[in-house]
C-alpha cells in the first residue's frame, strides 16, 4: 500500500455483535458468535481510519497467545506499532486487522488475515497445535469500543518465537503467576485474558 492507500479492514455491526449477546472481557461461548460474525452476510471491509472512530461498527481482530511448557510469549509494543494508543504497553496478544488483501485467498479471509498477521510480526520457528479459546470484549475505551477480539492459544513444541516487527521489543516466555504479578504494566485485553485464561 502507498500512504495514500486507505487500509480497508473486515468489521460487522456492533448491533449484530449485541444480537447474539453482548458481554464485556472474555467469553469461552465462542461458535455462535464465529458462525454470525464472520459470515459474508455481515462483513463488510471499510477503511481503517474511519473505523477506529466509530463504535458502530466492531473491527474483528485475531489475538494469538503463544506458550511453551506453561510459560507465555510477552513482549513491550514500541512507538512504530499501529495503534497508538497502546504503545509502550506490554502485550501478550499477536495479531491485528482481517484487511482486504486477504479476501480472495482460498481459504476464509481470516484465517488468511490471522496468518498474515503472525507472519508480518513474529518468526514461529516451532511447531504447535492452536485452538480458538475465546471472543473479547472490552467498552471502557476508546479502543475497545471499536475492536472485538477473537482469542487464539498457541501451544509450542518448542519455546521459538522471535520478533519480526523492531517495535516489538521487551520479548520472552515467563509464568502466568508472573505476568498477573505485573499485570498493570499490560494493555487490557492482554490483562482481560491473563485474568480469564491463566489466573
Amino acid at each position: 500500500m502507498t500512504s495514500t492507500t486507505v487500509e480497508q479492514i473486515l468489521v460487522v455491526p456492533t448491533s449484530l455483535f449485541r444480537e447474539i449477546g453482548y458481554f464485556e472481557g472474555l467469553s469461552t461461548n465462542v461458535q455462535p458468535y464465529l458462525e454470525t460474525l464472520l459470515d459474508p452476510i455481515h462483513t463488510s471491509y471499510q477503511p481503517r481510519d474511519v473505523m477506529e472512530a466509530d463504535p458502530e461498527f466492531k473491527q474483528l481482530i485475531p489475538y494469538c497467545i503463544f506458550q511453551h511448557a506453561g510459560e507465555i510469549f510477552y513482549y513491550t509494543r514500541g512507538g512504530g506499532q499501529g495503534e497508538k494508543r497502546l504503545h509502550a504497553k506490554r502485550s501478550i496478544g499477536v495479531g491485528g486487522h482481517v484487511s482486504s488483501v486477504d479476501e480472495n485467498q482460498a481459504d476464509s479471509p481470516y484465517l488468511e488475515g490471522m496468518r498474515r498477521e503472525i507472519d508480518e510480526e513474529v518468526h514461529v520457528e516451532s511447531s504447535y497445535t492452536d485452538r480458538c479459546v475465546g471472543m473479547l470484549n472490552d467498552d471502557s475505551n476508546d479502543v475497545g469500543k471499536v475492536h472485538l477480539g477473537i482469542v487464539h492459544v498457541f501451544d509450542l513444541e518448542e519455546p521459538k518465537i522471535r520478533p519480526r516487527e523492531k517495535d516489538m521489543l521487551e520479548t520472552g516466555f515467563a509464568p502466568p503467576e508472573q505476568l498477573l504479578a505485573e499485570i498493570d504494566q499490560f494493555e487490557t485485553w492482554s490483562q482481560i485474558c491473563l485474568k480469564a485464561l491463566f489466573s
